[in-house]
């Protein structure tokens, strides 16, 4: 998104009182999108500006990278909410909020008179957006959750995940169900905001990582609700479909295919490597003798894959018109040109220069990816935010010395 680009949510606020990542990603695409999305933190920090397990903390020139892209495009103050002159400040904010944004828990939400029932009573037009591990009803509401623990074990990826012969479930890749969780929940403020239009009144909106574990396994999901055990994808694809799973490369790399209506793409998949004694076999004639001879068409299709490098294969594939893909790295996926070409990757500009790229949020306007901006310093923005909502510097002061603000 270019400078001088309206964002979809220019003029709302965003109050943001949240930590570590699930919740703060929705925050941060809305901000994408143009929101003000002020980010309360307490005044000892949110304390994932001090998690450096990915190895892409704050060792990497000073930017907490994993911070800079849940937070990015934000604003902070950092606020003692259990205090008078916080919560004070606090209720100055939501005073002027289109969004309330959350993953603090039920309980404590109760005791600091923020839970959903006695804010929408209040601000009956505020879009009050709650994360959470677990959804805001039933034994576990209250209980803590982390992606590791309510999307990746409790929602059943470690299990189908995990190859049989593990003693152990496989480990997770870092914060994956808090990212998609997040997206959800921006979509969800997006539909309560599009809805207030119409009503006029607010929404409450809640996504639980474990129900976004249940949305990422539908396809298991659904084989359990007819009353079949979800079956483990076999690492080549389905045996009665050859031409639907991973082959192996002569240095070693793997080529997936896709051809999930074989008989359309067979032919020109043969002529493209030069095979037709493979089209001209009566074993693999069509889908259902595939199918029957599927062990000797994949043994074909093994040595075929044998003979050729990765490039060589990539190079050959391009100019078949069929479902397929290298199985890329992480390094090569960033150097794709086709993320290049759509900017799915964006530079975070500071004083003029490119600081560091972070991931841009999946969604474009108008054939344009959004402008990505910094993550604020803990607390950078608590006398700006507090002097917008007309409190006076003696006030500011007095906040600083009974240390409600930072």
């Amino acid at each position: 998104m270019a400078d001088d680009q309206q964002g979809a949510f220019d003029g709302i606020r965003v109050v943001e009182l949240a930590q570590w990542v699930f919740v703060p990603v929705a925050g941060a695409l809305l901000a994408d999108w143009g929101a003000d999305v002020i980010h309360i933190e307490p005044t000892e920090g949110d304390p994932y500006r001090g998690l450096a397990t990915q190895g892409i903390g704050t060792e990497r020139g000073g930017v907490n990278m994993s911070l800079a892209l849940a937070n990015r495009g934000k604003r902070s103050i950092a606020l003692d909410v259990r205090s008078e002159q916080g919560r004070d400040v606090l209720e100055r904010l939501l005073e002027s909020a289109d969004v309330f944004l959350t993953n603090t828990r039920p309980k404590a939400l109760e005791r600091l008179g923020l839970d959903a029932a006695q804010l929408t009573a209040k601000y009956p037009k505020l879009i009050y957006a709650r994360g959470s591990g677990y959804g805001p009803n039933g034994p576990d509401a209250n209980q803590a959750g982390y992606d590791s623990t309510a999307f990746f074990s409790r929602g059943g990826l470690a299990h189908v995940l995990t190859p049989p012969e593990r003693d152990y479930p496989i480990g997770q890749r870092g914060a994956m169900g808090d990212r998609n969780g997040g997206m959800a929940l921006a979509f969800g403020v997006s539909a309560a905001l599009l809805k207030r239009t119409r009503t006029g009144r607010g929404s409450i909106v809640d996504v639980s990582l474990l129900a976004t574990a249940m949305w990422t396994l539908s396809s298991d999901v659904l084989a359990a609700l007819s009353g079949d055990e979800p079956k483990a994808a076999a690492g080549r694809g389905p045996a009665f479909n050859p031409v639907v799973g991973n082959y192996r490369t002569k240095d070693g790399r793997h080529i997936q295919l896709m051809f999930l209506q074989p008989d359309r793409y067979w032919a020109d998949f043969c002529r493209l490597i030069d095979r037709q004694d493979l089209l001209d076999d009566p074993r693999f004639a069509d889908i259902e003798v595939r199918r029957e001879n599927a062990d000797a068409c994949v043994a074909a299709l093994d040595a075929e894959f044998a003979t050729r490098s990765f490039a060589e294969w990539k190079d050959l594939l391009r100019r078949l018109d069929a479902p397929w893909a290298p199985v890329q790295s992480v390094p090569e996926l960033i150097d794709d040109p086709q993320v290049e070409a759509n900017g799915y990757i964006g530079d975070v500009v500071i004083d003029g220069e490119t600081a560091y790229r972070l991931p841009a949020v999946p969604v474009q306007f108008d054939g344009q990816p959004p402008l990505l901006r910094r993550a604020p310093e803990h607390g950078e923005d608590s006398e700006t935010v507090l002097a917008e909502l007309g409190f006076g510097w003696d006030e500011i002061i007095a906040f600083k010395e009974a240390g409600a603000i930072l």
